[in-house]
């Protein structure tokens, strides 16, 4: 191929890309914003959408007990095993969405199914494209439950939860056209799958800043959520002096600006830290405060420097508590361990960036994913594309046109990447 004819493949991938993203943008709950919550009449039309692309890819099409749209693209070669890759994201958003988070992982892997089948590319697996209705857990407390279904780990408490409206999940799915009762056996063979890929904008700042349209994505974060409590002596304002107060506000701004330091000298291991939410007590202007709450959200790469980290907050809460004649107490509430990508999917990968004159950037993943639930299932790999000032969750989310182009070219080398890989060891 020409290299003429190799922009115009990524031109005419980038547009159709952006087609299809401002398709499904259209449909939204809220008219001016993009709102499509899980099971909701926007979650149907986006589902019947999409079951609509894949059929026009070639691909055979159904829709699981949990709403999961399925695309399935036939072994092509005659000595195929039975093996499936799944290549996936998600079609819910948050309350006043971006249009790409999710979003676009579905339309690159329908776009790359579709070129596979039209260049006649061999594979020795079958190729199946998942459209997942419910990762972000906006509209019950269920994040990740699609994958979850596919991954064979849903139990009957998950379709019992209810939204806030009192509605249970599982009356929903009935409601949807979904079947509460087979969606705790959705569990795939293990043995039949090869692994899952994911395409997913970055949601950060590091390939902007690095000048790179795509990355290879080597962990999704672990994290632990704490509600920690600071606790002193409420006073008089004007009659207790500084050198005798118990003040609790004082020793939780003293502990956060010790987390902040904390965290930025673990960078080099991912570790980031955040504090999110704070509430004093009894809040009067001339009150010493006597209890402080605040949340604290803790991520890395890797389990080992987030649990130092964890130790590191901990032991500075014990010192600040000890000199200022406080109680410092954290609630750990919310764990969940970090998600490996496999390294042959990220060698794979690195291989098809190659191709394309890409150089290979590896970089973790701060945000939760499907991946997350399908790693119980089998291996995953992901590739990460660049959006625009690393806004996302927000109306303001971009993807540039080109970089999608990119991104669909990218993953069809990455399968044909891990096709070649597949022969050479059956």
């Amino acid at each position: 191929m020409t290299q003429a004819a190799g922009a115009d493949r990524l031109r005419h991938l980038g547009v159709r890309s952006e087609e299809m993203i401002e398709a499904l943008a259209r449909i939204s709950a809220d008219e001016g914003q993009i709102t499509r919550l899980y099971l909701s009449p926007e979650h149907r039309r986006a589902a019947t959408l999409v079951a609509d692309w894949m059929g026009d890819a070639g691909l055979t099409v159904r829709e699981d007990a949990l709403g999961t749209v399925c695309g399935v693209l036939p072994a092509s070669e005659p000595d195929a095993g039975n093996k499936t890759l799944l290549v996936g994201s998600h079609i819910d958003t948050v309350i006043n969405a971006g249009a790409y988070d999710g979003t676009f992982g579905v339309v690159a892997g329908i776009l790359a199914a579709q070129e596979i089948k039209a260049r006649g590319i061999k594979l020795p697996f079958t190729l199946e494209i998942l459209a997942f209705g419910d990762e972000e857990g906006v509209r019950f407390p269920s994040t990740l439950l699609s994958s979850s279904g596919v991954a064979g780990t849903v139990t009957p408490a998950d379709l019992e939860v209810t939204d806030a409206s009192g509605v249970r999940l599982a009356d929903a799915l009935t409601a949807f056209g979904g079947q509460p009762e087979a969606a705790l056996h959705l569990g795939r063979d293990r043995d039949s799958v090869l692994g899952y890929l994911e395409v997913h904008i970055e949601q950060g700042p590091v390939l902007e800043a690095e000048g790179l349209g795509v990355g290879v994505v080597t962990s999704i974060a672990g994290a632990n959520r704490y509600s920690v409590t600071v606790s002193g002596m409420a006073g008089h304002a004007g009659t207790v002096p500084m050198h005798l107060r118990s003040d609790a506000l004082v020793g939780a701004a003293e502990l956060i600006c010790a987390i902040h330091r904390i965290a930025g000298q673990a960078s080099d291991h991912g570790v980031v830290a955040t504090v999110g939410e704070l509430s004093v007590s009894p809040g009067a202007v001339n009150v010493i405060p006597q209890d402080v709450v605040f949340s604290l959200d803790l991520r890395a790469a890797t389990d080992e420097p987030r649990h130092e980290a964890a130790r590191a907050i901990e032991k500075a809460g014990a010192e600040i508590a000890s000199r200022h004649g406080l109680t410092i107490n954290f609630n750990q509430y919310h764990e969940v361990v970090t998600c490996l990508c496999a390294d042959r999917f990220q060698d794979a990968a690195e291989t098809a960036l190659r191709t394309l004159g890409v150089r290979p950037l590896r970089l973790m993943s701060g945000a939760g994913h499907d991946g997350q639930a399908m790693a119980k299932l089998t291996d995953i790999g992901m590739l990460f594309v660049r959006c625009e000032g690393g806004i996302s969750h927000n109306p303001l989310e971009n993807v540039d046109r080109d970089d999608m182009g990119l991104a669909v070219e990218a993953l069809i080398r990455w399968i044909e990447t891990i096709a070649e890989e597949e022969r050479a060891v059956s």
